[in-house]
């Protein structure tokens, strides 16, 4: 760690002075505040490192944006000044920057964003340069990590593609040689500076003991991101002088002095005492009128869900004109997008040129819109997190992950950004972010590309999940979603369908209908009063109509299939409608049955028909991973006849 101790500390600019002093005395009232009892949670106060903001912020402009991280208080008052909505926002209260919803951690106001999952913002803030380079704003983004999260390797792949790409995004690592509790020693080898060096980055070194050096050097890295349009890191070496959060904090008492005795505030202070107390007055003045007005505001509450009204299904049977294959159904919807909206992108492994993606679903697509088609590494949380940033800043961005077993490597992204972002920032943003992703198995793909997880991704509060099925026009739901998309919006492809025409001509004696929705359930129904229901979704569609079919040629057994193509959040209404004609409801679907979509629809149908003769079942996949064997594979999925065989013990048994 390069310490400088005779930097001149004369030689930096009052106005630093006075932003240092204002936030180390609004670090020290947060703790004061924990110990009083009333802040909630944790803090991770910047105290010792105060200077790497400011450093930065001196040099940024209007429309330039700050990405942090859980110890951000420093970089926001750095380029905000804003003492009271901070404050108000630690305190819990509704006129925090974020109405009290963010906390220490998650804040949102004036161009300054931040997360306190480590790592998880450096790929959302290339996504947030990426939008100023397609806009030809003459601005950056600057992101702030500690040193300990160089463990993080979503830092090298975002450098990866900040280096290919040519973003105008400034790294800057805190590097205060600890993280939490573990020396950097124990954690990190070779060199910091050299690891963005190898991907072709230019890389400074400063430290927070020699202010003004810092802030010269602050200004040469800016300068060559904005002139350049390509990325920068800086290392800042610094020092921690208070516990991570609070008070967890092992180091030997020695060390800390040391760090104490050498600080700049601490050294200004002995230097020039009369002018250290007025900035400590004017700073503690400001600060205690924070607190007060945030103490007169009321907390952040809760909001529940809507359950108000049910309301009956409104069906209508339409037509499909023409016979289209899914997959050119979705090529089409995603050209139009293209076509009509300026602001929409698409990003992806291999989606680029005449191979189009791995089911060729974006072929050609980046000869037509050049540069808004675009081949990513193949780094599925990078894609991922690219586009949260590109839709905070106001793109309407489309990742396709190559196989839907892949959106694991791209779990954080969804769900501790793209599904929180809206609800923390207290609704001043949309993350109108579509993902599409091919499911399922029958391809002899074996069991790490031929599984069911979407259920792993229901129930994010914010978003929502789409299936696609061959009964109702896949151009149709995407140009709808395209829309309207104001959330995270994951789409299931089945792999099988891609190659299915898309009608509405069903089994002889049957017919489609569908919900007025945006994204509707779809039944199909003949005249008669249906002796069973079956749901489900997707390409298992496939399956039921021909179970529908063999159940009435070969058993006179009338079905009915509910099949909803927003599976999340789901409208239960449809299914139960169906359900309490027919007294009997099986839930077939092809993931895995444990806390899967079945669970879930027959909970919400029994909670909804207590004193209600009811029989239920579901069908699902195998307890066990898919072989690539395809009698085994088969064996292992919901089959025709493996549906009928529950159907008829379900009406032996009602």
């Amino acid at each position: 760690m390069t310490i400088r101790l005779n930097s001149p500390i004369s030689s930096v600019s009052s106005e630093a002075w006075a932003q240092a002093f204002l936030i180390r005395s609004f670090e020290q009232r947060l703790l004061r505040l924990f110990s009083e009892g009333k802040l909630f949670g944790t803090v991770h106060t910047c105290i010792g490192q105060e200077f790497t903001g400011i450093a930065v912020a001196r040099h940024l402009l209007a429309g330039d944006l700050i990405v942090s991280n859980h110890r951000c208080h420093g970089h926001y008052l750095s380029r905000t000044g804003d003492v009271d909505g901070l404050m108000a926002e630690v305190m819990g209260r509704t006129n925090g920057i974020c109405g009290g919803r963010g906390g220490s951690q998650h804040i949102c106001a004036s161009g300054v964003f931040s997360n306190g999952v480590q790592g998880g913002m450096l790929p959302v803030s290339a996504g947030m340069a990426l939008s100023q380079k397609l806009t030809k704003a003459n601005n950056i983004t600057v992101a702030f990590i500690g040193d300990g999260t160089l463990g993080e390797g979503i830092v090298y792949e975002t450098m990866n593609v900040a280096s290919n790409w040519l973003l105008p995004l400034l790294i800057v690592v805190e590097c205060n040689g600890v993280a939490q509790s573990t020396r950097q020693s124990q954690t990190l080898s070779g060199d910091v500076v050299k690891r963005a060096e190898a991907f072709g980055i230019a890389a400074y070194r400063g430290n927070t003991w020699a202010p003004a050096e810092l802030t010269d050097l602050m200004k040469v890295a800016v300068r060559h991101v904005r002139e350049n349009s390509c990325p920068a890191f800086v290392c800042v070496d610094t020092y921690r002088l208070m516990a991570h959060s609070k008070g967890d904090d092992d180091r030997p008492r020695e060390e800390l002095e040391h760090y104490w005795a050498i600080d700049p505030l601490t050294q200004f202070e002995a230097e020039h005492p009369d002018e250290a107390l007025q900035l400590w007055n004017r700073s503690e003045e400001l600060v205690s009128k924070a607190v007060e007005a945030a103490s007169c505001a009321p907390f952040a509450s809760s909001e529940r869900e809507d359950r108000s009204g049910p309301t009956s299904p409104l069906w209508r049977r339409t037509s499909i004109a023409g016979k289209e294959r899914v997959v050119t159904k979705i090529h089409e919807a995603l050209r139009d997008h293209l076509a009509t909206d300026n602001r929409s992108f698409l990003l992806g492994e291999d989606i680029e040129g005449s191979y189009g993606g791995a089911f060729k679903v974006t072929r050609d697509l980046s000869i037509q819109f050049p540069g808004r088609v675009r081949n990513t590494p193949i780094s599925e949380a990078e894609i991922v997190g690219l586009a949260n940033g590109l839709a905070l800043s106001g793109m309407h961005p489309v990742c396709e992950i190559m196989f839907g077993d892949f959106l694991t490597l791209a779990a954080d992204q969804i769900i501790n950004h793209a599904s929180k972002f809206r609800w923390m920032y207290n609704d001043q943003v949309t993350v109108p972010l579509v993902i599409r992703t091919p499911m399922g198995g029958k391809r002899g793909y074996g069991a790490t590309h031929s599984q069911c997880l979407e259920k792993h991704f229901l129930g994010l509060p914010g978003t929502r999940v789409l299936a696609l099925h061959h009964r109702y026009d896949p151009q149709a739901l995407y140009g709808r979603l395209f829309a309207t998309v104001d959330r995270p919006t994951l789409v299931i492809e089945n792999k099988t369908l891609y190659g299915d025409y898309v009608t509405h001509h069903t089994v002889p004696g049957f017919w489609c209908e569908h919900t007025e929705e945006d994204f509707p359930t779809t039944r199909i129904r003949s005249h008669a009063r249906p002796d069973i229901t079956i749901a489900c979704y997707g390409a298992c569609l496939v399956d039921a109509e021909k179970v529908m079919d063999r159940l009435f040629e070969e058993h006179e057994v009338v079905a009915e299939i509910i099949c909803p193509t927003q599976i999340y959040p789901l409208r239960i209404e449809p299914i139960l409608e169906s359900a309490r004609v027919s007294g009997r409801l099986l839930v077939v679907e092809e993931g895995q049955l444990f806390c899967g979509f079945g669970a879930e629809v027959l909970a919400a149908v029994h909670e909804s028909c207590t004193g209600t003769p009811l029989l239920t079942r579901r069908l699902g996949a195998a307890p066990h991973p898919l072989p690539s064997c395809r009698s085994a594979e088969m064996e292992s999925l919901p089959s025709v006849d493996s549906i009928i065989k529950v159907v008829l013990e379900m009406l032996c048994h009602g």
